[in-house]
């Protein structure tokens, strides 16, 4: 195991490696744990490919709704690609040391993805709400122009902000330690090794939080108080079965996703403690992206239907 070098800068003590402890206090579940996490991976790799696959090439699946989940299933695949494959390597060779440039560039690339998935969450319920509320006006709203430039603004919109943060909180010293109680660079355990006040700092994690996290879930609150209200009007039963059917999906990965996350991000510093850290984390970057195939695919008829022809299952 490799330990960072501490020279002095200015008074002040600079990290130049860290060490990503992981699950280094569960010595005897290793191997369970690698055996684990490599089967999840496998998971969601295989299960958000599928949906990738026959949503491309089945006739039935060329829709607005569709297109957004092939978006949405091939960024569940680089948000686990980002943190996975380290902690299997960790896990592996027992090497955690992490240079600090590893770190941020792990670290912005985890942000700007999940950005992007609270983006890509809001536009899936925008498309819900004009399919329901407006269905009139759906092809017309919701064209491949549209559709494409909301796909395009989702995975784009968070980069500059959250480039601008990484560099924030990587030009702090790190002179209280170089160990990081976590699997992975997140924003709660780095801020923790920071010298001196971080309190602005911890002021514009909330900020950028609220603003990627809380205001897409507000958005996504208000289309579906709208869709409940249109569904609870329609005049047949089946109606109303079916619009909750299509809805349903979108809405359990929306609380799962947002649940974790929210908690993880926006409660108080004084709040936040290792085990729970690790707990809530593994919750939105892991388990969320590896259910979320099965969500989709098992409550929807139409993804059911292209499985089988794909599979040649009759």
């Amino acid at each position: 195991m490799k330990y960072t070098e501490i020279r002095e800068v200015d008074n002040a003590s600079t990290v130049t490696h860290f060490l990503l402890l992981g699950f280094s206090d569960l010595p005897n579940l290793q191997g369970f744990l690698f055996g684990m996490f490599s089967i999840m991976y496998l998971i969601i790799l295989i299960g958000n490919s599928f949906i990738i696959v026959i949503t491309k090439i089945d006739p039935a699946l060329q829709k607005p709704m569709y297109f957004f989940l092939a978006n949405f299933s091939s960024l569940e695949i680089c948000y686990v690609s980002v943190t996975l494959p380290r902690i299997l390597f960790n896990i592996a060779t027992q090497e955690r040391s992490i240079s600090v440039l590893s770190c941020a560039t792990q670290m912005c690339f985890f942000l700007m993805l999940g950005a992007t998935e609270c983006f890509l969450l809001a536009v899936m319920s925008y498309d819900r709400y004009v399919a329901i509320c407006n269905p009139l006006h759906y092809p017309l709203v919701m064209n491949p122009t549209k559709c494409t430039q909301l796909a395009v603004g989702s995975w784009l919109g968070g980069i500059p902000v959250q480039i601008g943060q990484t560099c924030q909180i990587f030009s702090l010293h790190f002179c209280n330690s170089n160990q990081i109680n976590h699997f992975f660079c997140d924003l709660p355990p780095i801020l923790k090794l920071a010298c001196g006040d971080t309190s602005v700092n911890e002021l514009s994690v909330y900020l950028v939080a609220m603003l990627f996290v809380a205001f897409p879930f507000m958005l996504i609150l208000a289309s579906y108080t709208k869709i409940i209200a249109t569904i609870l009007k329609l005049p047949t039963a089946t109606g109303r079965a079916k619009a909750f059917s299509t809805c349903s999906s979108h809405l359990l990965v929306v609380f799962l996703f947002f649940g974790s996350a929210t908690v993880t991000y926006l409660r108080p510093k004084s709040t936040h403690s290792p085990g729970t850290d690790k707990l809530l984390s593994l919750f939105y970057t892991i388990v969320t992206p590896m259910f979320n195939p099965l969500i989709y695919s098992l409550r929807n008829k139409d993804v059911i239907a292209a499985l089988r022809k794909l599979l040649l299952i009759k």
